[in-house]
């Protein structure tokens, strides 16, 4: 067993790009080594800016030796009726590269097959990395590849060495015409020398020597005792960032913890403002005091020795005050006319090419929430209204142009200083809520029915376009607006459903398509997927899931409590029964229509006791109580144990078909129990 050492040394990859990268690095790599029955001990993944690296304890010298037993065709194919080998067990043993007296019959569940066995001797580790490790480097999945020069390779960055180490011998190879080697960088500034890697074992020793802390979780942890130590030096709060800590940790090889300072006058700014510059535009991170109040600090974390700490402080703090300075600019430029004004403006500003103008979609915004409106007999119709006109205004303001982070939060701000009502303002910052899984929902009415509107609008009018997600692929991400929806109706618990809202959508969009009303079903299927995710999330199972929505239009509220009555109603030792005599009526109903019983028609006891029997249960069922199902499993099972359902008179036929409809519809008040799996109650 010897140590594995791959590292591929690049251009600064994005910061973003390196996680991804390394987790692709570490999945084909484990694949890889599988596949080739190469047996290897701990697998860790090292990374900076200028570098993706694999490294591996221990991994064998030599390949298993294999045996693999292959089957062919039927015995009566491969041979005729004299016995005489035919093309197809000709074939399959050429295929093998064997005789046909290598060739043996076994005999299967299937009958008799052709089979061979295959004896393959392992290969010496060393060769198969050698042949393998450029496809594998190559076969790497970023967000984004690039070409260089007049290469043909795609990657995140260029390549510019390859350090490829098995024990103390280099695994030689090339790839797009640079040859693999045991020469690795440190620091491109501080110690850009070439560094000789005679042991993969001291790769990080001799890389921490070049100032270069490969261990991504290392340099977390440094800067993390950086930042707590200013908090305990200087009485004060970084704000915690987790996205920003992650992006600053892929950004440096080499950190250092730095606090700087900014002019007091900028902390008249909104806070979000300055704290967006410091994040989005420097990755500083902000500092506040016990309180949560801005302070006139900021932390940057360097790249350099700690020696030049003082030097990047003045940098940082030159940059930012420019940066701030501009802010403050756009800031008061903004408020020199009302909010109300820029709305105006939205008129010439695209939407989407074929759907017009922003303008254009608030009205649409508006259309919807007027329906929501009317469903909910919302008094306050006219602040609602008003939000909806002024919820995109700020997208036409220096500041949201400059800063998009700040869409909603700015649009909010300025309309407090316009005058507007506070739940107006409120309204508009919280209709783009929530922004992710997990984010905050709007906490007010106004926030809740904007947000809903504005984001089933943008649904359907981009499956309008075709522009429908694809894979991984989500441009306009609309599977988390469609969450968004979902978590939106459940917590708010409205009475109207899913369906109603999006053909009000579709309805909104009319004028731009003549067959939008076949696209409702697609629209509904897109968020049925996103439901059932949300769900499964919350510990339900798949076939109640599936049962519950089955049954009704979807009011997420009603949906939720078919859900858990139907969860309740499973962990009765009475269900298994009770699901097989509800799945014995829908079978025989597949492929027949509902029609009113005549009471008349019904001729037998046990028919006429499964109709008194269920009229009675009709009376007795409840919004929160359905056990009163459980009494029809006796009358059913006894109406199928004596009576002839498919009756020689057709009139008898078809009302014992009703009788059984009239029974599926009490089931169907929960859901469709055809899709309930059956499963033994302990």
């Amino acid at each position: 067993m010897k140590p594995f050492l791959l590292e591929i040394g690049t251009e600064e990859i994005p910061a973003r790009f390196i996680s991804r990268g390394l987790e692709s690095l570490k999945e084909r790599f484990t694949q890889f080594l599988n596949d080739k029955a190469i047996d290897y001990g701990r697998i860790t993944e090292y990374a900076t800016p200028r570098r993706l690296a694999i490294f591996i304890d221990d991994v064998s010298e030599k390949q298993k030796d294999r045996v693999t037993e292959l089957t062919g065709p039927p015995k009566r194919i491969a041979f005729d009726e004299s016995g005489a080998p035919t093309n197809a067990a000709i074939g399959f043993a050429k295929s093998l590269n064997l005789e046909l007296k290598d060739i043996r019959i076994v005999k299967t569940e299937r009958g008799e097959y052709l089979s061979a066995v295959i004896e393959e001797k392992g290969e010496m580790t060393k060769a198969i990395f050698s042949s393998h490790l450029p496809k594998l480097i190559e076969s790497l999945q970023f967000p984004k590849a690039m070409r260089w020069g007049n290469g043909t390779l795609k990657f995140v960055r260029p390549i510019h060495w390859i350090l490829a180490l098995f024990g103390s011998e280099i695994i030689p190879f090339e790839l797009d015409g640079l040859k693999s080697g045991d020469i690795s960088y440190g620091h491109r500034f501080i110690s850009p020398e070439a560094i000789k890697v005679n042991n993969p074992s001291l790769y990080l020793s001799l890389l921490l020597k070049n100032h270069v802390v490969a261990n991504t979780e290392e340099r977390r942890r440094i800067i993390s005792d950086g930042i707590k130590k200013i908090e305990s030096e200087n009485n004060c709060k970084v704000h915690e960032d987790i996205e920003l800590l992650d992006t600053v940790t892929s950004l440096v090889e080499y950190p250092s913890v730095i606090l700087g300072s900014f002019n007091q006058e900028y902390l008249s700014l909104p806070k979000e403002l300055p704290v967006t510059v410091m994040k989005t535009h420097q990755k500083y991170f902000s500092v506040e005091d016990a309180g949560g109040n801005l302070l006139p600090h900021f932390i940057v974390i360097s790249n350099t020795k700690e020696q030049n700490n003082e030097t990047v402080r003045k940098g940082a703090e030159r940059v930012l005050k420019a940066r701030l300075e501009d802010a403050r600019f756009y800031f008061v430029e903004d408020q020199k006319i009302p909010l109300w004004d820029y709305v105006e403006k939205l008129k010439t500003v695209t939407f989407q090419e074929k759907l017009g103008s922003i303008y254009e979609k608030i009205e649409r915004i508006a259309f919807i929430c007027s329906f929501i409106a009317d469903k909910l007999n919302f008094e306050r119709r006219e602040n609602l209204l008003r939000t909806a006109m002024l919820c995109k205004a700020d997208l036409v303001t220096g500041i949201v142009r400059e800063f998009p982070e700040l869409q909603g939060y700015m649009g909010m701000t300025y309309a407090l200083n316009s005058g507007e009502d506070k739940e107006v303002a409120s309204g508009i910052y919280e209709h783009y809520l929530p922004r992710y899984a997990g984010d905050s929902l709007p906490s007010g009415e106004i926030g809740a029915i904007i947000s809903l509107a504005d984001k089933v609008d943008n649904i359907a009018s981009f499956f309008l376009l075709d522009l429908i997600p694809s894979g991984s692929e989500d441009p306009f991400a609309l599977r988390r607006q469609a969450a968004g929806v979902i978590t939106t109706l459940k917590n708010k618990e409205y009475p109207f459903s899913l369906d109603t809202l999006i053909e009000t959508a579709l309805n909104g969009l009319e004028g731009y398509a003549p067959s939008i009303k076949a696209l409702k079903s697609s629209i509904i299927k897109f968020f049925l997927q996103r439901l059932e995710g949300i769900l499964l999330t919350e510990g339900y199972s798949h076939d109640i899931i599936q049962a519950a929505i089955a049954s009704k239009e979807l009011n997420l509220r009603d949906l939720k409590q078919r859900i858990e009555l139907l969860s309740a109603l499973q962990e009765s030792p009475r269900f298994p029964e009770l699901l097989t005599a509800a799945k014995r009526v829908c079978n025989i109903l597949s492929k027949a229509g509902p029609s009113d019983v005549k009471k008349e028609l019904l001729r037998e006891t046990a028919e006429k006791e499964l109709y008194r029997t269920t009229m009675d249960v009709i009376g007795r069922l409840k919004d929160t109580d359905f056990k009163a199902l459980f009494e029809l499993k006796d009358p059913i099972n006894n109406f199928f144990d004596a009576v002839m359902v498919m009756d020689k008179d057709v009139n008898i036929k078809l009302n014992r078909i009703a009788l059984l409809f009239q029974v599926k519809k009490v089931f169907d008040h929960l859901g469709d129990f055809s899709k309930i799996e059956w499963r033994q109650i302990d």
